[in-house]
């Protein structure tokens, strides 16, 4: 029983066909389609999809002659740059699977990932390199490509920006092409375009390992296969179907480097022949300019984003206009913020769901032609199934009951890499375990009340935090919010809420927790608050809730051997 399909426009597939073919292949197809289309823009450099076709295989051969083989895995340590896109796709055209590293990434991170991927080369940015160099030894690592942002700068960014650079980070690196270290320009100028045959079988042939946050215990590598990518890109494709092939530009914000930004972006973008407006990091400002100047029609994103934009006290100087369609991701979406920002753009703004292991959509709302349910994640994308199972016994609840989401789909990944107990773990007769807890309405509408892990229970009721935050955050004062269960003697956890205030305004702790009471039970209502400047957020701005709680766990530990 799907009751969701009811809800579906007719304008979307029930079902959809995909392209029995490899991630890579939708750039040769660009290529040929829109041979001078900007398929990068780049803080003013733009490269056509002709010239990204070349590089990717220019970058692909010079990959061969590093005896990089069908299935080794390549790592990518960039920002959003016109070098991830190309490292992006010659990886895949070398027949090789792409390991994606957060640029943030320590060197006991770095080591990990790089010792349980068993990556043979990595790509980084020149600001990396010594971090790099440094865990080579105790890695499989062989060979590190060497870029920097001013390698795909225009005159006169590329002359300023090392100067600009060295002042901000007080790092000079300096890199002979020598060796088992190479110059990413250097291979521009050297290598051949000529195109890499490979054998390929579309059900089992990884292109990617992507890492999961590690936001409890070790990240956790996720395979996922061309087909896997495909699938929900051509989902996404048909959710979005009122964006015209070839004509739209998506900005390139989130990162490249986190499965949301790969698919929605660099799969997405070139699949349709879009133009994409990469940015390499979020600033409010930056980001507005943008927008004003080179007129995105597609804005993936996540609710810190837009957060922070609606925020900026200048924004209504900027025109936002061009924006037509947003799907949020990564963290549950206010409903204020939702309707603030489609205020601002005049465009829609729905949140969606998923999960790295799902490439990583599974629900959204509606965009257009049917009902948005505010605070719901929308329903099941085409091929996908999804349940409510119970915490106890697994089995299927009926609409209403709160329990774990499950889901099924073509996007789902095929496991975790040499992780066979945890993949056995999260993956049953193909329904994948989400560790998300929620219900579905009659309608076939799905809901997150929060993370199984994020879940207070204080003076043995269940608390879920999202209906504590979506509360706080209809204060005018909050910017933004975090609820946590942290350790209470009496209770086993209480209620924590961490408030960052907009500029300028003014909440005491008395009157929050007045207005509080005004819409949640008693038992729910934050027994502290905390006032911060920032709240911890991943590469992506997710809220690490977890932090938070490992603080006061630490703190609770040293009061008590103090005394």
């Amino acid at each position: 029983m799907k009751p969701w399909l009811d809800l579906y426009p007719v304008t979307i597939p029930k079902t959809l066909e995909y392209d029995r073919k490899p991630v890579q292949q939708y750039l040769t197809d660009a290529a040929k389609k829109y041979p001078n289309k900007t398929a990068i823009h780049f803080m003013g450099k733009e490269l056509t999809y002709q010239e990204l076709f070349e590089s990717s295989l220019k970058m692909a051969n010079y990959l061969r002659s590093l005896d990089i083989k069908k299935g080794d895995r390549v790592a990518i340590m960039l920002p959003n740059t016109p070098q991830a896109v190309i490292s992006y796709y010659g990886i895949l055209y070398a027949g090789a699977i792409v390991v994606q590293t957060n640029p943030l990434y320590t060197e006991r991170e770095l080591e990990y990932q790089m010792k349980d991927s068993g990556a043979k080369a990595i790509i980084g940015l020149d600001l990396l390199y010594p971090r790099i160099t440094k865990v080579m030894a105790n890695t499989d690592l062989e060979h590190i490509i060497v870029t920097a942002i001013k390698d795909y700068l225009p005159f006169p960014k590329n002359v300023i920006y090392p100067f600009i650079q060295k002042r901000d980070t007080g790092i000079v690196v300096k890199v002979n092409h020598e060796g088992n270290r190479h110059l990413f320009k250097h291979i521009m100028n050297v290598s051949s375009p000529d195109e890499v045959p490979t054998e390929f079988n579309f059900d089992s042939d990884l292109a990617l390992l992507q890492y999961t946050g590690g936001t409890t215990g070790n990240p956790k590598g996720v395979m996922l296969t061309h087909k896997n990518l495909i699938a929900n890109a051509t989902a996404c494709d048909a959710w979005l179907y009122k964006m015209k092939k070839g004509e739209e530009s998506i900005l390139g914000l989130l990162p490249l480097f986190h499965v949301y930004g790969m698919t929605t972006v660099l799969i997405l973008g070139v699949m349709e022949g879009y133009e994409m407006i990469l940015l390499p990091k979020f600033d409010v400002e930056t980001t507005l300019k943008t927008i004003h100047k080179q007129r995105p029609t597609l804005f993936p994103g996540a609710p810190t984003i837009y957060i922070g934009l609606l925020n900026h006290p200048d924004i209504k100087k900027y025109d936002l206009s061009s924006i037509e369609s947003c799907i949020s991701g990564s963290a549950p979406l206010p409903i204020e913020v939702q309707e603030k920002f489609e205020e601002a753009t005049g465009g829609k703004l729905v949140e969606g769901y998923g999960l790295t292991e799902t490439s990583p959509v599974t629900h959204a709302n509606f965009l257009w032609d049917q009902e948005r349910i505010k605070g719901s994640i929308g329903v099941p994308w085409p091929d996908t199934e999804a349940k409510i199972v119970s915490m106890e016994n697994g089995e299927a609840l009926p609409p209403g009951e709160v329990g774990e989401i499950a889901v099924k789909g073509p996007q789902v990944m095929q496991g975790y890499w040499n992780m066979p107990e945890e993949t056995e773990n999260t993956l049953k007769d193909g329904w994948l375990l989400t560790g998300d807890l929620g219900y579905m309405d009659e309608k076939g509408y799905f809901y997150v009340v929060d993370r199984k892990k994020d879940m207070i229970i204080a003076g043995g009721f269940n608390i879920y935090p999202r209906e504590i935050e979506e509360v706080l955050y209809e204060h005018p004062a909050v910017q933004e919010v975090v609820a946590a269960g942290v350790p209470d003697v009496y209770r086993g956890e209480t209620v924590k809420a961490y408030i960052v205030l907009k500029e300028g305004k003014n909440v005491t702790e008395k009157e929050l927790d007045e207005f509080a009471r005004k819409h949640l039970a008693a038992y729910k209502v934050p027994k502290i608050y905390e006032f911060r400047d920032e709240l911890p957020k991943t590469a992506v701005g997710k809220v690490l809730r977890r932090h938070l709680v490992d603080e006061e766990r630490k703190k609770m530990e040293q009061e008590e051997k103090l005394g």
